[in-house]
């Protein structure tokens, strides 16, 4: 074909997924008047083509798509000006569909289904007849697709590939400290720097937290020297000191949630059934480049096995309602139907999760808890 047809839908991979399987020459996307007005949007649909190596024209046409006189009269006007058209009606309004049936004559039209993963003719289209999907996304191509950019996150996810056995100790001495490790954070904090260069740590084995006074325990330290995550301890009766091995595991430590994120990063690497895995995914929603260019969120993990994105909270808190709605509007936002939404959590459970559980089965996001959190049960989870 030399041209395809698309009908705007508000799943993002509906408006891109023909065009990277049948490579056409253009692509029209019949859309919303708001769509077309949006170059932001326009651009990162364009950039997502060129992230994926498939050059294509693309061209919008404004139309109310919930107006089936119009779309009509649009795919007309198509059909009689261009050669070779086909027509993808796997997105679009009922109105829109209606419209394509009413026109498409010899026009051949086709559809992909999301329950089989692969495509059907609907007529005159033998090359769509049961072909199977094997498109492979990254994260940034799912939030380009939508409208947004993947801007730099605050780790190096191709150097965290290297440390995944440090992560498996650092989750160890969570696990082992876990009821105290929100407050022995909090006096790592006080004793250490977050400047660039400043490794050693050092100050009295006492302090104040917060509202609260933290003593350092001698355990949960002796554990992280063990683990080679800190060096040098010095443990005395009134002070502590040592030194970081690198300002990753500085940051590791300086940061309450950290080790939640890194053990899903690192049990969606170990499951094996994930294309991409993106730790702490930053993404622009109108797709500029720089957070100062838009609404921002921080995403701590994205994975993405074909063309089906999972989006990934960790609270190491107990999880609230606001922290699930949150969740289900990025998913909704970058995913659509389709997408997936999993929020973890390793606080201690309280007398009640029913209502949030309730919730979040409402809002269709999986409810990963402490009991779920080593890693081979979190591995069979994910997968």
């Amino acid at each position: 074909m030399k041209t395809l047809i698309e009908l705007y839908d508000e799943r993002p991979i509906d408006n891109v997924l023909g065009t990277e399987v049948f490579r056409p020459k253009e692509t029209i996307l019949i859309c919303p008047s708001e769509v077309e007005a949006d170059r932001a949007r326009r651009k990162t649909l364009r950039q997502y083509f060129e992230h994926r190596g498939c050059p294509v024209k693309l061209t919008f046409i404004p139309v109310s798509m919930v107006d089936a006189v119009k779309v009509e009269r649009t795919l007309r006007q198509l059909l009689e000006t261009h050669q070779d058209c086909a027509i993808d009606i796997s997105g679009g309004t009922d109105a829109a569909l209606f419209a394509a049936g009413a026109v498409s004559g010899d026009t051949p039209v086709y559809t992909y289904s999301r329950k089989k993963g692969a495509f059907f003719e609907i007529k005159n289209a033998p090359f769509a007849r049961g072909l199977a999907c094997d498109v492979r996304l990254d994260a940034e191509s799912c939030f380009l697709m939508a409208g947004g950019t993947l801007l730099p996150g605050r780790e190096d996810n191709a150097a965290l590939r290297a440390r995944l056995p440090l992560i498996d100790k650092l989750f160890r001495v969570y696990a082992a400290h876990r009821r105290i490790w929100n407050r022995q954070i909090s006096l790592i904090q006080r004793i250490s720097s977050a400047e660039p260069g400043k490794l050693d740590a050092e100050g009295s084995r006492e302090t104040k937290a917060g509202n609260k006074r933290v003593k350092a325990d001698a355990g949960f330290f002796e554990d992280l020297a063990a683990a080679g995550l800190i060096l040098d301890l010095r443990l005395e009766d009134a002070a502590i000191a040592f030194r970081f091995p690198d300002e990753t595991v500085r940051f590791w430590l300086r940061d309450i949630g950290s080790v939640l994120e890194l053990q899903l990063f690192r049990a969606c690497l170990a499951a094996d059934c994930f294309d991409d895995v993106v730790l702490s995914a930053v993404v622009n929603w109108q797709g500029g480049g720089n957070q100062r260019d838009g609404v921002t969120n921080e995403i701590d993990v994205v994975a993405v096995r074909g063309i089906q994105p999972v989006f990934i909270s960790c609270k190491t808190s107990e999880i609230r309602t606001e922290a699930l709605n949150e969740l289900a509007i990025l998913r909704d936002r970058f995913g659509g139907k389709g997408s997936r939404a999993v929020i973890a959590t390793s606080a201690p459970a309280t007398k009640n999760r029913a209502p949030m559980r309730r919730r979040a089965a409402e809002l269709g996001i999986e409810v990963v808890e402490w009991e779920d959190l080593e890693l081979e049960k979190l591995v069979e989870r994910l997968k």
